[in-house]
């Protein structure tokens, strides 16, 4: 069951070797890095994750390998494909390799709430009972869906225990969630935040269970998280504030992949820095604006 997800959940990055082939060993120390900096579970595959580049084969290997890795940590696997029979392949391929669920955004072109909800009939309807985050990221995805087309798939459907809202503003969006399921006297579902973590503080306050972000300091996520529930509030800040240039550096789409991924690869956590074409490769300008910001970061930690 992922009902009671919370903590940090990391958008973990698909490590590829020079030549853009899946770098196995990577995935390794990349998961350690992960644990060691206070991940309390991790999505493969998903969009930062470059999983949409990964081949059937492939998808199934890369899950394998950090189901293996994550310690008994949940692993959720990001499936969502153009069409239902690569999707509902993916499904269970990842429930063979150990996966706890899987997260499903709608696909692009559904227009109303009746669309939305006769898609995701057909979607259960093939892969079953799986546990599944209910992915809300209409840049990426195309598809808006309004809080109460939401909360119907909510109570339609109960193998949607987790919502990942990443809609902007999400603020707002987050409220009306929960708000629903109390005035309704609906079931309760996790709530966890992307968009690179940028507004975990404020998403905390309104109610989130914790982070679902991609970060190269994995550790303010979890950090953030951490003394946020224990009431330290303002402490929470301020770690956040420290490492928010960098974060918001790595939140503009794949070439903030790309940085992240040298960052991570700074760092010991992966050999190469490699995105798959098609994808970005840093210029001399990024690596020079990465330096700046990485010492300015250690100036801030140092003081």
């Amino acid at each position: 069951m992922l009902s009671g997800l919370k903590g940090s959940v990391i958008i973990a990055q698909t490590p590829f070797d020079e030549r853009g082939g899946i770098d196995l060993p990577s995935i390794d120390t990349l998961a350690d890095f992960y644990l060691r900096h206070g991940a309390d579970g991790f999505v493969a595959l998903g969009v930062s994750g470059e999983g949409g580049k990964l081949d059937l084969d492939e998808s199934r290997e890369v899950a394998r390998r950090f189901v293996a890795r994550a310690q008994g940590r949940p692993v959720i696997v990001g499936v969502s494909a153009p069409g239902l029979a690569q999707l509902a392949r993916l499904a269970a391929d990842a429930m063979d390799a150990g996966a706890s669920g899987v997260m499903i955004a709608p696909p692009g072109g559904l227009r109303t709430e009746e669309e939305v909800l006769g898609y995701f009939t057909t979607v259960f309807e093939r892969i079953g009972d799986i546990p599944t985050v209910l992915q809300d990221f209409p840049g990426a995805s195309g598809t808006w869906m309004s809080v109460p087309t939401m909360l119907r798939l909510i109570e339609r459907f109960p193998q949607i225990q987790v919502v990942k809202e990443e809609d902007l503003p999400s603020l707002e969006k987050i409220t009306r969630l929960r708000e629903g399921h109390t005035v309704a006297g609906g079931r309760r579902v996790a709530i966890l935040t992307g968009n690179n973590g940028l507004y975990l503080p404020q998403e905390l306050a309104r109610g989130i269970d914790g982070p679902m972000a991609g970060f190269s300091h994995p550790e303010v996520l979890s950090g953030t998280y951490r003394l946020f529930t224990e009431g330290r509030v303002e402490e929470a800040h301020d770690l956040f504030d420290r490492y928010l240039p960098l974060l918001n550096y790595e939140a503009q789409g794949f070439w903030g992949v790309a940085a992240r991924k040298e960052v991570l690869r700074r760092r010991g956590a992966i050999r190469h820095a490699t995105m798959r074409r098609p994808g970005p490769a840093l210029t001399a300008h990024h690596i020079a604006e990465i330096d700046l910001l990485l010492r300015r970061l250690a100036r801030a930690l140092s003081g």
